[in-house]
């Protein structure tokens, strides 16, 4: 019997076809209702940052693109206009998708409901749609980030209280980070799977799979203009990195960007509290804790500084949270040093 026919670019055209919706099948390894759900979701999510990502490649020539609206947020924040059409992007997308029963965005005070889908739509997608909005206006990185719950219960008094729950009911979580190449990274808890938009196919493509955060790596990521509002055991931290070689610092202003620099090469981020602030300025639901969920996927670690944020339960939707994320070694070293400020402490009051 003659072999079997092998096509002489099999590797690399299998690669090639390897699309998100296809790798979250196989990597579930069904295509159950579930799995074609799941599928589903993170196609409308990838439909979302194309349409996102387009509108930030022509950001200088569309009008109402650039700047602010004028009104803040449920943060107090100023808005931008990309806030605002992204936000309303991921809401249309997933208006028809008749899986999504809710939508919770940093942007917005409340969920926000879509009844034709609630009877049998189980699912809520939690985001932010722009995150480092501030770096639109000046061409630099920005990003989307995102998570996905399933509904426990009714939810009928339409106040959400189920989502007041550990990041550890998390179902798939991952953010599209905006920059040279337009990058979706994602989990759905079987690793951390990275995918680059090939503009002449439409498609998002598979680039790395099961990315691993090296147990140890030389960026730190913080805001050092915020030196003097921070615990002493965090400008410890910081002049210890000083003093010793091989640490360089990294600083967008914008998460994702930052983030996806510690993911792939190790090191950490902070975006600690302030004395004034001690809870911090990033948004556990939107933020903390989908980035929390990848990290650990890869190896990683995301902390409070005292607390693993993935055990962080909220109190309120918007509710915030201090971040250490990163290789296992660099958060851990973070934490020494607030353990030690808080040891000081004790002892200076007995």
């Amino acid at each position: 019997m003659a072999d079997g026919y092998q096509p002489a670019q099999g590797s690399t055209l299998d690669r090639d076809s390897t699309t998100l919706s296809r790798h979250v099948l196989q990597q579930l390894q069904s295509f159950g209702p579930d799995a074609q759900d799941l599928s589903a979701l993170m196609n409308r999510i990838a439909l979302a940052g194309k349409l996102i990502a387009r509108r930030l490649t022509r950001a200088g020539l569309v009008e109402d693109a650039l700047g602010f609206t004028g009104r803040t947020n449920v943060q107090g924040e100023s808005v931008k206009k990309m806030d605002i059409y992204a936000n309303d992007v991921f809401i249309s997308v997933f208006k028809q998708s008749g899986l999504v029963c809710r939508l919770a965005s940093e942007e917005m005070d409340e969920p926000y409901y879509i009844p034709e889908n609630c009877p049998l739509g189980r699912y809520t997608l939690l985001y932010d749609p722009i995150d480092g909005s501030s770096n639109v206006d000046i061409n630099l990185n920005v990003g989307s980030i995102f998570a996905i719950r399933q509904q426990q219960g009714s939810d009928l008094d339409q106040t959400a209280s189920d989502l007041l729950s550990s990041g550890r009911d998390q179902i798939a979580a991952g953010y599209i980070l905006y920059g040279p190449s337009t990058v979706l990274v994602y989990s759905i808890g079987h690793g951390v799977h990275a995918f680059t938009l090939d503009p002449s196919l439409g498609e998002f493509i598979l680039a790395s799979e099961n990315i691993q955060i090296p147990a140890h790596g030389p960026n730190y990521s913080v805001n050092e203009g915020n030196f003097w509002q921070w615990e002493e055991s965090l400008r410890d931290y910081i002049r210890y990195v000083h003093r010793h070689e091989g640490y360089s610092a990294r600083y967008s202003g914008a998460l994702v960007g930052d983030f996806h620099r510690i993911l792939m090469q190790g090191g950490v981020f902070l975006y600690p509290g302030s004395v004034k602030k001690p809870e911090g300025k990033l948004r556990v639901l939107y933020e903390s804790a989908p980035l929390a969920f990848l990290a650990e996927q890869a190896g990683g670690r995301a902390s409070t500084g005292t607390q693993d944020i993935l055990d962080v339960v909220p109190d309120k939707l918007h509710a915030r949270s201090p971040l250490v994320i990163g290789s296992t070694e660099d958060v851990s070293l973070v934490e020494s040093f607030i353990k030690e400020g808080q040891r000081e402490k004790s002892a200076a009051s007995v």
